[in-house]
């Protein structure tokens, strides 16, 4: 057979994909869609939704909020509750309107049989929508995200089926979302910890940072490594960035704060106390 002749079986993304395609999500998400599981019903081994946000000049699909679609799922069957979602997103886009859909999650390691149905139904609302996976079990500490497209099979000129494709994917945090990231996979906590733990743990990061800057420049300078341009512009712009305060007016400012934090813990728990007391006095007015 010439080679002109052969029938060639490849990949091919849909119109609006491209090989670059890769998506950013907010903690807020995830948080969203732990808790969604948690609540789930007894009888549902795993929860779907419609994920919100925005594509970016770059191309980046920016996923910042979500949520849980009921639904049913058989051994070759999905029903969505298309109505409750359609009403989800009218309320949605009334608070925010540049929140439209992107994509649509679920809970689990990977893709399933039904994920199919389901992105082809999220199709339908938008071009070339970005599926999330979120691993609620948190197996080994940790908590498998990943983000997929679909990507057409195709047997010469004619469509066969969608495969999934994996996408790069970016879970930014702040140092206090990434605390409670690290909380939340754990798989038995006491107790959250207070504002003040919160900073115990932050102040200790911080100065195992400043150690490991001090050992690197240390190294430089005796030669022990090579000097990196880009670290040392990086660092230098940091400590252009720090004020220039001396150790007492630094010390000053430190303890100033502090105190502003304790009066604010002290006046929440006098308001927390004075609620629960008006709570007791109006159910024991109720009760006489």
């Amino acid at each position: 057979m010439a080679a002109a002749e052969r029938t060639v079986l490849q990949f091919s993304p849909s119109p609006s994909s491209t090989a670059s395609v890769t998506a950013k999500v907010h903690p807020l998400v995830i948080f969203n869609i732990c808790d969604c599981y948690v609540r789930r019903p007894d009888q549902a081994e795993r929860v779907i939704g419609t994920l919100l946000g925005s594509v970016l000049p770059d191309g980046t699909v920016d996923i910042r909020n979500s949520y849980v679609v009921p639904h049913n799922e058989f051994s070759d069957q999905v029903a969505l509750d298309i109505e409750y979602h359609h009403t989800m997103l009218k309320s949605h886009l009334k608070v925010n309107p540049q929140e439209v859909i992107v994509g649509w999650f679920s809970t689990g390691l990977g893709v399933t049989g039904g994920s199919a149905l389901i992105h082809e139904f999220y199709s339908r609302e938008v071009s070339n929508p970005v599926h999330l996976t979120v691993d609620t079990g948190f197996k080994n500490g940790e908590g498998t995200i990943k983000a997929y497209v679909s990507v057409n099979l195709s047997l010469g000129d004619r469509p066969l089926a969608a495969q999934f494709q994996e996408i790069p994917l970016d879970l930014r945090m702040v140092e206090a979302e990434r605390v409670g990231f690290d909380i939340l996979k754990t798989t038995m906590v006491d107790k959250l910890p207070s504002d003040l733990e919160g900073m115990e743990v932050l102040m200790d990061r911080l100065v195992t940072l400043i150690n490991d800057v001090y050992k690197y420049v240390d190294d430089v300078v005796e030669g022990r490594i090579a000097p990196d341009n880009n670290i040392g512009r990086f660092l230098s712009d940091a400590v252009g960035s720090l004020p220039k305060h001396s150790p007492p007016a630094f010390d000053k400012l430190i303890n100033d704060n502090l105190q502003d934090q304790l009066l604010m813990l002290y006046l929440s728990s006098i308001t927390r106390t004075q609620l629960s007391l008006a709570e007791k006095l109006n159910t024991a007015a109720q009760m006489l």
